[in-house]
């Protein structure tokens, strides 16, 4: 018992050095205010964005385990709690741009003249009350399903899963409809004039498989950094590593669906979002992100061996994690970079700095808890069935 508590150690050198990066990508942010507020904002919204997925990729994989019944994921379940309790700080980040700087949005900026529909939507008090009952909704529910699972930690009592059953449940329904608006609204009004019927899709698609990536590598990090073994057996990273090869399968099939139908229809409005792409170095993007986030994982986790192997399973994850950033950068920095990809200190500085906060606030919240469920009523089924 005394192993499935045990804290998280971070070596002082790594804690430093992530220390380290988190200010200096908050330096960059401020310089950035004064000598590049062009590129900076872009690439806060990226880092903005990127934490707040990976936050509800953590509170969504909760749920639907819950509401599954599943049973192989309960060892590691605290590693998705602790990235879902980071959804404040991506709601902050984000509120921060649609509070000082709305106008990296076109429409806000008044470049751009919407009629019908677009004009009465992407009004900027309707846009800013959408993001706050967006963001509002999703802490609710993440911050009472991590509560509700705690509190079992203390008392044992089998009604606090039932619980959780219900508000998993609840939770799902609820972010199926915002994403979809929240996608529309952060995302696509960066260029109101095009539109996909599918991109809601395509963004959940890139949510949970980036969710998956990093769920992958802090698992296996903090497996090596505890005493609890037992964390991440075989079996569990045999079942992340199907999720993740399903997951990127998913997302390149909600990749060349979006792109296939805008290619054939050939509908200016629709066709100009990849026109913009696929020209120059974009184009050479373009691709790499297919490869990055669905051919190497799709070819390299086939093999089951591959699924268990902790060397190529981080491998992947790092490669998709990578292919997850390429993708965010090719959805948000086009139609402000021009002709040309522009990727300096002001982009990978704050992303870089983001990243490490995350990282840090991630362990902080871990050890917050025990690293298992320890009280949980599937708990030994769970180690049962995983070490089988």
């Amino acid at each position: 018992m005394n192993n499935q508590t045990a804290e998280v150690k971070l070596p002082n050198a790594l804690r430093n050095l992530l220390l380290a990066a988190a200010i200096a990508g908050g330096i960059t942010f401020a310089a950035g205010l004064f000598f590049a507020p062009e590129r900076i904002w872009p690439a806060f919204l990226m880092a903005a964005y990127f934490t707040l997925e990976l936050a509800l990729a953590g509170i969504f994989f909760v749920a639907v385990q819950y509401v599954s019944g599943a049973r192989w994921s309960v060892g590691i379940r605290r590693i998705p709690e602790a990235m879902a309790m980071l959804l404040p700080l991506g709601a902050i980040e984000l509120l921060v741009i649609l509070q000082f700087h709305p106008q990296l949005y076109p429409w806000v900026r008044g470049g751009e003249h919407l009629q019908g529909f677009k004009h009465s939507w992407l009004n900027l008090t309707f846009f800013r009350a959408r993001a706050f009952i967006y963001l509002v909704s999703w802490l609710a529910f993440a911050f009472a399903i991590v509560r509700t699972s705690r509190r079992q930690d203390r008392d044992g009592d089998p009604s606090h899963t039932r619980r959780n059953v219900r508000l998993s449940a609840c939770f799902l329904v609820v972010l199926a409809v915002t994403l979809v608006f929240a996608s529309f609204d952060w995302m696509m009004s960066l260029e109101p004039r095009w539109y996909s019927t599918i991109f809601a899709f395509y963004d959940f698609a890139s949510l949970f498989l980036g969710g998956l990536a990093v769920m992958i590598l802090l698992a296996l990090a903090v497996e090596r950094l505890s005493p609890a073994q037992f964390l991440l057996t075989e079996e569990a990273r045999h079942d992340l590593g199907k999720l993740l090869f399903a997951f990127s399968t998913f997302w390149g099939y909600i990749w060349f669906c979006q792109f296939m139908l805008i290619w054939y229809a050939n509908i200016s409005e629709e066709a100009s979002y990849y026109v913009e792409r696929l020209r120059g170095a974009w184009g050479v993007l373009f691709l790499l992100n297919l490869l990055l986030n669905w051919a190497i994982p799709f070819f390299a986790l086939l093999p089951r061996r591959a699924k268990q192997s902790k060397g190529t399973l981080s491998k992947i994850a790092l490669i998709v994690l990578a292919g997850r950033c390429l993708d965010l950068y090719l959805m948000i920095m086009p139609p402000f970079a021009g002709s040309v990809p522009l990727a300096g200190v002001w982009e990978i500085g704050v992303l870089i700095g983001a990243a490490a906060l995350f990282a840090l606030l991630f362990l902080r919240i871990l050890g917050g808890a025990p690293l298992v469920p320890r009280r949980d009523p599937y708990l030994a089924e769970s180690l049962h069935s995983t070490h089988a």
